[in-house]
């Protein structure tokens, strides 16, 4: 997290008070995932399916999370339409041990699936407790890394904003670009799906620039970046940084030092309009970033709020896409339809955000929207696809 220099402070107070759970989701585990089981349990299509929730409720820091899970995931369970989920919640506390017990004692009560848990190293431990079981996991992390044999991960994805982006610029003609990202484990995993993303899309790695994470890195930083853009002539530069790190002295300090928004297409692998300050920077002007369908979010937390007199947290339609997957498969009155098979059908599911499908490396593809910012407000370039195989895939 960042203090803010003086010239900027007051536009950005707010931002810099912004906390973050969505990065704990993402934690790197210590451990690896086990690349065994993965094939699925079978299910009595006209009982009750027994399902699993293990969320974080009485962790410190996201017991709102787990709690906003808990109720997204009944919410969608009310929406089925002639599928019945038996929902057994288990609560984690977010240790590691206690998720990996808690999975096994929910196989042994005779769960078929479980969604959950939140962070990466629970979920990491949790699918491996139970993969000689073939019990698949839908966990709710976003690291791609911890993806495969019976963990599946619902979290949002770097490579898959990126390969969206990527994929857009190449379209706009866009043909070099230069990443910058800060020295950390998020900032390496974010520079890693840039540069694949951009491969794939035939667009040139100009150069990488990464800093020390503080705010005086940034401002040190800041010039020798706009040198190595201009002099090697990249069209494009990609920051990786959130608007709660280093993302807001980026937009301010980079215009500043030579890199004109006019002649340099700016792109950001995170969200710039949560929070909305961040859209009144300088260096966010006409720069692109990806979201999710916002018809489609507005729709969910409409009816959460309705439901439970509160929005939902920004991480709680992950549950409802779990559940939902669930009942659209189960609804087909098939004994496989929670296996890997069935999982990543590639036609995917509808769900709080829009249309997503689970791959075969245990990672998701969602249908993101291209914005930019135009006057301080967001505006839709690219709209998010509405199925797999058209544009924007």
């Amino acid at each position: 997290m960042f203090a803010v220099f003086t010239p900027i402070r007051k536009a950005l107070a707010k931002i810099a008070a912004l906390a973050s759970v969505i990065a704990l989701a993402g934690c790197l585990p210590e451990g690896g995932v086990s690349m065994s089981g993965g094939g699925g349990q079978k299910i009595d299509p006209k009982a009750p399916i027994p399902v699993a929730l293990l969320v974080p409720k009485s962790h410190s820091s996201a017991g709102a999370v787990g709690r906003s899970l808990e109720n997204a995931a009944r919410l969608a369970i009310a929406d089925l339409n002639g599928v019945r989920v038996d929902l057994r919640v288990y609560d984690t506390a977010g240790d590691q041990a206690q998720s990996a017990a808690l999975a096994q004692r929910a196989a042994d009560e005779g769960a078929k699936i479980i969604l959950g848990p939140l962070f990466a190293d629970n979920a990491v431990a949790a699918s491996n407790a139970v993969a000689d079981e073939g019990i698949n996991v839908l966990a709710f992390s976003n690291n791609s890394s911890i993806a495969g044999g019976n963990l599946f991960i619902l979290g949002p994805t770097f490579d898959d904003n990126a390969n969206r982006l990527m994929g857009f610029a190449a379209r706009q003609g866009k043909r070099s670009v230069v990443i910058v990202h800060p020295d950390n484990t998020e900032g390496a995993f974010g520079r890693n799906a840039i540069q694949q993303a951009a491969s794939r899309n035939g667009v040139n790695v100009a150069a990488v620039e990464s800093f020390a994470f503080s705010q005086q890195a940034v401002a040190a930083a800041a010039p020798r970046i706009a040198g190595t853009v201009n002099a090697t002539g990249a069209d494009s530069v990609f920051l990786t940084s959130t608007p709660a790190g280093a993302l807001p002295l980026l937009l301010q300090l980079l215009p500043e030092a030579g890199v004109a928004t006019a002649s340099t297409q700016y792109l950001g692998l995170s969200r710039w309009d949560v929070p909305a300050q961040t859209l009144q920077l300088r260096g966010a002007q006409g720069g692109w970033f990806a979201l999710p369908n916002q018809q489609t979010v507005s729709a969910f937390e409409g009816r959460y709020a309705s439901a439970f007199g509160s929005a939902p947290h920004q991480l709680g339609g992950l549950a409802y896409d779990g559940i939902a997957a669930i009942g659209a498969l189960a609804s087909r009155g098939k004994n496989n339809a929670l296996t890997r098979g069935a999982l990543t059908q590639s036609a995917g599911f509808q769900g709080t955000s829009g249309v997503f499908r689970l791959k075969a490396d245990g990672t998701n593809e969602r249908g993101l929207a291209v914005a930019t910012v135009r006057n301080n407000q967001l505006v839709i370039l690219d709209p998010a696809p509405r199925s797999f195989g058209g544009a924007g895939f």
